[in-house]
């Protein structure tokens, strides 16, 4: 794994922790601001090649968004 593997992981795990956090405080913007940062983690994941199985359900959303 590279370093920039390793780091998206880690911002990956970041704001799905801050997400799920969000929802069980029912903060409904930082749901959104997460959702997404999440989606833009898994466009960046996908441009260069990286399988990050925690952004599966994020890649639709970004793929379409683009």
């Amino acid at each position: 794994m590279t370093e920039f593997h390793a780091e998206i992981r880690e911002r990956v795990q970041q704001a799905l922790e801050s997400l799920e956090a969000a929802r069980r405080s029912g903060d409904d913007y930082m749901v959104e601001v997460r959702i997404g940062e999440l989606e833009s983690l898994a466009h960046l994941a996908a441009e260069h090649g990286l399988h990050v199985p925690a952004l599966a359900p994020f890649e639709t959303a970004a793929s379409t968004a683009g």
